[in-house]
């Protein structure tokens, strides 16, 4: 897995809560208090030019999903597995584990992608991030942060793909894997935390 935007770890052993997530949650910028974007759309609607360039800046805005709450609301919808060896795998948020405990299954030595499918209400939400932390043997072997962007409230979700990668392979690199899954914004907002297990397997699970 080589993507820029990943530590790889061999030797940390995974603490009760991140370090590098306490460091941001000190550095967020405290700004002054959020005004409801509904409230900043009606502000000079009279305004032909001052209306155009709000457009321009926000986009096309679905006025239907601004809420009277200044706070935006991310919900993560569900989360797809892509590989070109096996049919896409769509599954909810929150996860159901199957009878091991594992959310799902990924073939050793094997090529993928991930695929979040998100809604935002109520405001913009600006800098959304996740992070994905993964351990084996009590070892973390990967740190992925991964920027999304600023968003804007609409009805139809919206779609991240990451990159390509390919997993572990080998004897060693089969079996049990823990996971924290993390989306947060600017501000440190958290909209999802949620900590999962899968497996790395020899051969894809047949298809249900």
């Amino acid at each position: 897995m080589d993507n820029k935007d990943k530590e790889h770890v061999n030797n940390d052993h995974a603490p009760p809560e991140e370090e590098e997530e306490d460091e941001e949650a000190k550095r967020a910028v405290v700004l002054g208090p959020q005004v409801p974007l509904k409230e900043q759309l009606e502000l000079d609607k009279d305004d032909e030019s001052l209306r155009r360039w709000k457009e321009q800046l926000l986009g096309q805005v679905d006025t239907e999903q601004l809420g009277e709450t200044a706070e935006p609301e991310v919900k993560v919808l569900n989360l797809t597995i892509l590989s070109p060896d096996r049919p896409d795998l769509v599954l909810p948020i929150p996860f159901v584990a199957d009878e091991k405990g594992y959310a799902f299954a990924l073939k050793d030595g094997s090529a993928y992608s991930f695929r979040f499918s998100f809604i935002v209400s109520n405001n913009i939400v600006s800098g959304l991030k996740y992070t994905n932390t993964v351990w084996k043997s009590g070892l973390r072997v990967e740190n992925q942060k991964m920027m999304l962007g600023t968003f804007s409230p609409q009805a139809e979700p919206y779609t991240y793909e990451g990159e390509e990668e390919t997993t572990p392979a080998g004897m060693f690199a089969r079996g049990s894997y823990s996971a924290k899954l993390k989306f947060i914004d600017d501000d440190g907002k958290c909209y999802l935390e949620m900590s999962y297990y899968f497996e790395i397997r020899k051969d894809w699970p047949a298809v249900q």
